[in-house]
C-alpha cells in the first residue's frame, strides 16, 4: 500500500521544496559567495510571509528527508 502511494508523495514533496527554495528572498551575491563584500548588512530579520515560508521549507525538507529513508526500507 504505502510502496504505490510514496513515490508521488516525494514527487509532490519535491516540487514544493523547490518552490518555497525559488521564492525565498536571497541578499546574496555571487561575490559575497566567495568572501567579498555585498555592500551591505548581510544579517536580516524574516517577518511576515517570509517567515512562514522559511520554516515551511524547513518543514518540508524534513518531510522529504522522512520519506527517503522510508523508501529505502520499505
Amino acid at each position: 500500500m504505502i510502496e504505490g502511494i510514496l513515490p508521488y508523495v516525494q514527487i509532490i514533496l519535491g516540487v514544493i521544496l523547490i518552490l518555497s527554495i525559488l521564492l525565498q528572498r536571497s541578499d546574496a551575491s555571487l561575490g559575497s559567495a566567495f568572501g567579498g563584500d555585498s555592500g551591505g548588512g548581510t544579517q536580516f530579520s524574516r517577518r511576515g510571509f517570509e517567515r512562514v515560508l522559511f520554516i515551511g521549507t524547513i518543514v518540508v525538507a524534513c518531510l522529504f528527508t522522512i520519506s527517503a529513508f522510508l523508501a529505502l526500507i520499505v
